[in-house]
């Protein structure tokens, strides 16, 4: 029997890419997920895809805590416990620093740093009462390497990171776990948030010519997951072969 079956878990970001790919996941192994995005109707058609499973959905924007307060206040109503939060929600807009983006560089900051905060915010108050839990959080292999016009986006993830590891050196003694996902380029819909034309072009390229599918970063998230209670696994990356990043 695997572990992650019954397990409670919230996704953010579950309406498309790596969210939406682990919340099928998950689903289908037996899982009780809680899907959480600004799109209620993408979420619902996931829900209506699985019957059998066991999936709720509720609408939230990462940037307003009261919304993840919601989220985990629902979860905890309905379940009695959560034991996965998955702060997955990102956005990924693409400029160079002279371009001067100060709108993009607040919203990068708002949703990529304050999304993960207000998210570990809502759920450690539940998993320290609970004496157990397991925050998740998507990366980037962009928080290890700075590339031209991708400075923003990476100072998101480096921060991402640096809270990962706060969090863990915070928390094990709680018996909290806290597992930091770091893709590489992968099949989403990131790019849509690319307003310069060049780099959206760019990316899609990369993405058509080594991306990986969202389902192999899901299933590191289920294996993160399905772990004994004493082995927490902090950091993965996963990279697609002849990836330069």
């Amino acid at each position: 029997m695997m572990i992650v079956k019954d397990k409670v878990v919230i996704i953010t970001g579950a309406s498309s890419g790596i969210g939406k790919a682990t919340a099928e996941l998950l689903a289908k192994k037996g899982a009780k997920v809680v899907l959480a995005a600004r799109r209620l109707d993408r979420l619902e058609a996931i829900k209506n895809a699985f019957p059998a499973a066991n999936i709720s959905t509720i609408r939230a924007d990462v940037t307003n805590f009261e919304d993840l307060q919601t989220v985990v206040d629902y979860a905890v109503d309905k379940f009695g416990r959560i034991d996965v939060m998955f702060n997955n929600a990102g956005i990924m807009p693409v400029n160079s620093l002279a371009s001067g983006q100060r709108q993009e560089w607040q919203a990068t900051m708002d949703v990529n740093v304050m999304g993960v905060l207000n998210g570990i915010a809502a759920i450690l108050p539940i998993m320290e009462k609970q004496g157990a839990g397991h925050i998740i959080t998507t990366g980037s292999v962009n928080s290890r390497r700075v590339v031209p016009r991708w400075t923003v986006y990476s100072a998101s993830k480096y921060a991402v990171r640096a809270i990962m590891e706060g969090l863990r050196t915070e928390e094990t003694s709680k018996g909290i776990k806290a597992t930091l996902i770091c893709p590489g380029s992968v099949h989403t819909e990131l790019y849509k948030s690319i307003s310069d034309p060049a780099a959206r072009k760019a990316e899609i390229a990369t993405e058509e010519k080594i991306g990986l599918d969202p389902q192999l970063i899901a299933r590191a998230v289920m294996n993160a997951i399905d772990t004994p209670a004493d082995e927490d696994i902090n950091e993965i990356i996963v990279r697609p072969v002849g990836a330069p990043v």
